[in-house]
């Protein structure tokens, strides 16, 4: 359990809050490309780690992420014109670049240099893998993009998606760790048995359900540059183990374990205030582009995206109509009775209320990835405080990896040697090299 003040400090981003500027210290997806579709469209409004923001594509094509208010009399700018490269506010024309500089003042004499005094507060961006990504916090301090492997595939390797769920981005992110909650949450009635069978789908299909046979995995934690690798080991039978190994990358990226030829998947919490995030979750596949069947899929909901209010990123399914839970579905289906893996997901964590109160929690050995992520994000908070930087690098190469799950029989050590092995040999393989982006050395003794 956390101390009162620790959960304050690790559930609050907003500006001027230790977390707040760990959040600030790294680059964060603020938006989808696809919500500024053209040059000088409609501004969108952007609520970021407590800021209110709008967002706007120029007439360059460049986006621009700037204060709401404009500072001549407080107006919101998400009504302002986007015109010439720049956003002008109609209540008295003036006028502000993706830079933040004042470029024109129209009711002030043509001779006045006071525009040039006159700025807003603007963040930088970058477009990469479908999403308009910004640093907030100071310029000295600012690393480099993250080399997240789904963001740099080709735009038909991958489907990229948002929503908006309302509890604090920490609660919801310790869920996208938590590997034991899978065969329950995620279950199905009658899933704790293996079948006979043979060909790729019954053998991924196997894998999975030794998730269910074995509800009570052994954990092992590796720290690395960008955060750690959660290891669960798992009955695979009587002469292996089943391992699914979950990254997690600062500040609340997660990577989940998925088998050799799966479809792969990242996971990114980000804060909108204290009680609510933005869930962006991509699904990818770096060797081929993803059917037409599959992007369908999650365009309409499926199983891994929602279904979302029209014009909006609100979830169809919530907490005021009990994530349409089906108790009849319940009794015979599915161990939760909710449709789709992230309604069931919310139905937990958003039920804990807006910020979940840790001091009453009590935490067991299945909890060690989530009490480890506390500890990470809680002492880079201190480091922001204490030196005025972070002591982890914060982008660049650490962050091209991948989660993975694998069998691997139980006398071999579990390293990149195994894990190649392990992969190559599976009846399902498909690329021997789905396994060698990131060494997976974990301690197997025990």
């Amino acid at each position: 359990m956390l101390r009162q003040e620790q959960n304050e400090v690790l559930s609050g981003t907003g500006p001027g809050t230790p977390m707040g500027e760990v959040f600030r210290r790294f680059w964060i997806p603020a938006l989808l490309s696809e919500e500024l579709p053209a040059p000088d469209c409609a501004p969108v409004r952007v609520r970021l780690l407590g800021e209110d923001l709008v967002a706007f594509r120029d007439s360059t094509g460049k986006v621009g992420l700037v204060d709401e208010a404009c500072p001549h009399r407080g107006a919101s700018l998400f009504f302002g014109r986007n015109e010439d490269c720049g956003l002008r506010c109609t209540y008295h024309g003036w006028k502000f670049d993706r830079d933040g500089q004042c470029v024109d003042m129209p009711n002030e004499p043509p001779d006045t240099q006071f525009k040039e005094k006159v700025t807003i507060k603007a963040y930088p961006t970058v477009e990469q893998g479908g999403a308009v990504w910004t640093y907030m916090g100071p310029e000295e301090h600012e690393p480099q993009m993250p080399a997240m492997e789904w963001s740099l595939v080709p735009e038909e390797h991958r489907f990229l998606a948002k929503i908006e769920v309302d509890c604090n981005y920490a609660q919801a992110m310790e869920g996208d760790i938590d590997s034991s909650h899978t065969a329950f949450l995620h279950g199905r009635v009658g899933e704790d048995s293996l079948d006979n069978g043979s060909g790729a789908r019954f053998w991924k299909e196997r894998l999975r359900r030794f998730s269910f046979i074995d509800r009570a995995p052994k954990f092992f934690l590796i720290d690395t540059d960008y955060g750690f690798m959660a290891a669960a080991r798992r009955y695979g039978g009587d002469e292996h183990y089943y391992w699914r190994i979950t990254q997690w990358l600062f500040p609340a990226f997660s990577i989940t374990p998925r088998e050799a030829g799966s479809v792969l998947q990242c996971n990114m919490r980000i804060p909108i205030d204290d009680h609510r995030h933005m869930f962006y979750r991509t699904q990818y596949r770096p060797q081929k582009p993803l059917t037409d069947e599959e992007v369908y899929e999650y365009r309409h909901g499926g199983n891994l995206f929602q279904q979302t209010v029209p014009g909006t990123y609100r979830p169809v399914q919530t907490l005021e109509n009990d994530f349409l839970i089906d108790r009849s579905l319940q009794r015979s289906g599915t161990y939760s009775g909710i449709k789709g893996i992230p309604a069931q997901d919310q139905s937990v964590t958003v039920s804990m209320g807006p910020i979940v109160e840790r001091s009453k929690e009590r935490l067991a050995t299945s909890d060690a990835a989530i009490i480890h992520s506390r500890r990470l994000l809680l002492k880079q908070a201190q480091e922001v405080q204490k030196n005025g930087q972070l002591s982890v690098p914060g982008g660049g190469d650490p962050y091209f990896v991948r989660g993975v799950g694998l069998l691997v029989d139980r006398d071999t050590p579990f390293d990149v040697g195994a894990a190649e092995a392990m992969d190559a040999n599976n009846p399902w393989h498909e690329d021997v090299a789905w396994a060698q982006v990131e060494p997976v050395g974990v301690d197997h003794a025990g």
